[in-house]
């Protein structure tokens, strides 16, 4: 019996909390004006443009600039103890025994104390090996074979030392690498660049 007249209870409670609930739930525009507009969509009529942006707020870099053109040293004159400067070539077709030899030139130079003025490589040639038939005018090529330079560049070597450097290095000279000592000229540092033989033809067309 008191079950019964619980639920009933409970039941009416509900009820009336229904009722009272029902026309906040119908009328939320009348009670609460702000909240209508709110719900509205305002941001159809706002710009977007800038969204998403952030470079700028990355700090601004250094412009780039530009490589100079390599400019050629002053060659050193010798004098009646010292000799200006030097060029150590070292070529070969192998470019590993050509850069590890040319390596420990250099690292031989710093441990004697001998100025190591520059240091650089030359372009690469290449030789094709060409091929006569047994019969026949024909010929085909039959290897391609190139040939890699290094250039160790010293300054004021002493000639007390010279000998005795060299000596040194074609003992330890490896076998397919030749070894070359001679004074530094200009024709030396222009044969760093390589040639473009079809822009010297299209500059000498302009200059006629």
């Amino acid at each position: 019996m008191n079950a019964v007249f619980r639920k009933v209870g409970v039941t009416h409670q509900a009820f009336r909390w229904h009722q009272a609930l029902a026309p906040c739930r119908a009328t939320p525009s009348l009670q609460h004006p702000a909240r209508a507009s709110v719900n509205e969509r305002q941001y159809r009529t706002m710009p977007t443009h800038g969204i998403g942006r952030w470079r700028h707020l990355l700090p601004k870099e250094a412009p780039k600039k530009k490589k100079d053109k390599l400019q050629m040293k002053e060659i050193l004159a010798e004098t009646d103890t010292a000799y200006g400067s030097l060029n150590v070539t070292v070529s070969g077709h192998d470019m590993t025994l050509v850069e590890h030899y040319s390596q420990y030139i250099h690292n031989l130079c710093n441990r004697l104390g001998i100025k190591v003025a520059d240091s650089y490589i030359l372009p690469t040639k290449t030789t094709e090996v060409m091929l006569m038939q047994e019969q026949g005018t024909k010929m085909f090529v039959d290897a391609v074979l190139k040939t890699h330079e290094r250039v160790v560049q010293l300054s004021s070597l002493d000639a007390t030392a010279c000998p005795v450097l060299v000596d040194v290095l074609l003992q330890n000279q490896p076998e397919g690498v030749e070894l070359s000592v001679s004074e530094h000229t200009e024709a030396h540092f222009q044969a760093r660049f390589k040639g473009r033989p079809e822009l010297e033809g299209l500059i000498a067309q302009l200059t006629y």
